[in-house]
């Protein structure tokens, strides 16, 4: 099968387009859908009962301590029967990405496990989320959604400017995602594909409190 090469996957998110495989034949096809879905960084909506998740301090919130891990996680089958579309070739590029320092992940702990998490590509000051899983068989229910709100507030706290979520779907939606014309997440990302944004010092609790 065809392998996917670090610097052509950065080429690729430069210009927009991201990989996923056919589960069956194992082809590689590159993707810049119209509508694209981002978060808008001063949009996130976050539920009465997710503030309370956040605020409980119920998972401990960490990222890249486990990063080849949440791949794997993610790539696992979900219980709605979906195949992945995440085989070792995603997990060796992107891995390659994470010790450039350039692929990163949010990882939710409880009581030592990894019960959710999420990861993805920072390109300047545009954070590209690949994919998020939870475990609320192991108590990780919310967990992924808790990692995002992390996530968020530590954009905004680098300075970054969007965050690229690929397709819409209910879940992201409720939490105030939105599809924009191809044209202008283009427009987006040349914009700030460069911009000066390092990952730098990853948030406590009080600091996601106050920004979020």
């Amino acid at each position: 099968m065809t392998s996917i090469e670090p610097e052509i996957l950065l080429a690729a998110y430069r210009e927009g387009y991201f990989p996923m495989s056919d589960p069956r034949s194992g082809d590689i096809d590159w993707y810049n859908p119209d509508p694209r879905c981002i978060l808008p960084l001063d949009g996130l909506r976050v539920s009465e009962s997710l503030s309370r998740r956040v605020r409980s301090g119920r998972f401990e919130i960490m990222a890249n301590t486990a990063f080849e891990e949440v791949m794997r996680a993610c790539a696992a089958p979900r219980a709605s029967g979906s195949e992945t579309w995440i085989d070792d070739r995603f997990i060796q590029a992107y891995g390659d990405l994470h010790r450039r320092g350039l692929a990163h992940s949010v990882e939710a702990w409880r009581e030592g496990v990894l019960v959710g998490g999420l990861y993805g590509v920072l390109l300047g000051g545009v954070f590209m989320g690949e994919s998020m899983f939870s475990l609320p068989e192991q108590g990780g229910t919310d967990a992924s959604k808790v990692c995002l709100v992390w996530l968020v507030a530590h954009l905004n706290r680098i300075g970054a400017t969007v965050l690229d979520v690929q397709f819409i779907s209910d879940h992201m939606e409720r939490m105030g995602a939105i599809e924009v014309p191809r044209d202008r997440y283009l427009g987006l990302l040349q914009a700030h594909r460069s911009d000066p944004v390092a990952w730098g010092r990853w948030p406590g609790l009080d600091d996601v409190l106050s920004t979020s």
